[in-house]
């Protein structure tokens, strides 16, 4: 097979819009792109390692090493899985990243995903897009920004109840999936990874009106998903959880209307089951969402966390600058400084 080249682009994602929480997620125009080049190499050359480039947001941070890197690694696990034991040699990958990082924009979903077709294309897998999915469940372990990321638009998604023995291979610890590669690991290190059930998550794309856009106001600071959760109770009264319900019922159709209805969407994007917990994580999140109204802010729909934030997600089809700096100005109130960025719903991961 001769030299070939191909690039992976993968759009970040917003989980929950409000009600829908670890259910729903949109894809959003930021993108994660891998620019690969295989060279066409002979076996009798000698092996040559990955060469791995990062550039865009987080670029100080990630590390280079194929063994350690997200993306390769789940790659990596793919192609074991299929008993390719290693990376092709001389392999050159130039990632480019506009995905902030833990800032509740999907960008380790992202990496997850981008690791799964790359693993897919280097070995000629031909996967489907749920097997695909299986692959990436095994490291992310919650749907809505990796199936947001790889199918596009405003996506619900759950994971299915498996049999024991299924239930037993899809739990298996993340360190046995992805393990740490030691420094001195060779290519017969890690072999023999876990292979993820079948059908581990399912999903269905919801229609969504071409006039709505998205204001991800982004405060300049991270806020990890694992420091997201720990504030969550472990039990919701029954309250909480229908007011949640009816919400999310009515969100998934009235999103897709045109013209979409702000007082129902406004309403049907409120939250009581992750936002006000959440909230003294995030100094200024409860005076934005309550400040910005459809009264206020003519064209806005509606106002949440995106993810587990600090990124807060404003859905409207006009009056974005005055969405985003009047929700500057409040969180310059507690010394928080932010940018915004008006985003797009777009398609899912694309392989070219």
């Amino acid at each position: 097979m001769g030299a070939r080249t191909f690039t992976i682009k993968v759009p970040a994602t917003s989980a929950n819009i409000g009600p829908g929480f670890d259910v729903v997620g949109l894809s959003l125009s930021l993108y994660l792109t891998l620019k690969v080049l295989q060279p066409d190499r002979s076996s009798d050359q000698p092996y040559v390692p990955p060469l791995l480039k990062y550039t865009g947001e987080g670029a100080e941070e990630v590390p280079l090493n194929a063994y350690k890197n997200l993306t390769t690694r789940v790659a990596l696990y793919v192609l074991r899985c299929h008993d390719i034991r290693s990376f092709p040699s001389a392999l050159e990958i130039h990632v480019d990243n506009e995905i902030p990082f833990g800032r509740g924009l999907g960008s380790s979903g992202a990496a997850v995903i981008a690791g799964v077709l790359l693993g897919n294309e280097l070995g000629g897998l031909k996967l489907s897009k749920e097997r695909l999915l299986d692959f990436a469940l095994m490291v992310e372990r919650h749907p809505d920004n990796v199936t947001a990321a790889l199918v596009g638009g405003f996506v619900g998604s759950y994971l299915r109840e498996l049999d024991a023995a299924a239930t037993e291979a899809a739990s298996v610890p993340l360190s046995e999936v992805l393990p740490e590669y030691p420094p001195d690991a060779g290519e017969d290190w890690g072999l023999n990874p876990p292979l993820p059930p079948l059908g581990i998550g399912h999903y269905v794309r919801f229609g969504w009106s071409e006039s709505i856009k998205a204001v991800a106001i982004i405060p300049r600071f991270e806020l990890s998903t694992a420091t997201a959760r720990e504030v969550l109770p472990l039990e919701y009264s029954r309250k909480d959880l229908v007011f949640n319900l009816q919400r999310l019922a009515v969100l998934t159709t009235a999103l897709g209307q045109s013209p979409p209805d702000p007082e129902l969407i406004y309403e049907a994007m409120k939250d009581r089951v992750h936002q006000p917990y959440r909230k003294k994580l995030i100094p200024g999140l409860p005076e934005v969402t309550s400040a910005i109204t459809p009264s206020t802010h003519p064209g806005l729909l509606g106002i949440c966390l995106s993810g587990a934030g600090p990124t807060i997600l404003a859905l409207a089809t006009h009056g974005f600058e005055a969405i985003a700096e009047d929700a500057r100005a409040i969180f310059r109130k507690t010394n928080v400084e932010i940018d915004w960025k008006l985003l797009t719903v777009v398609g899912g991961s694309v392989v070219e």
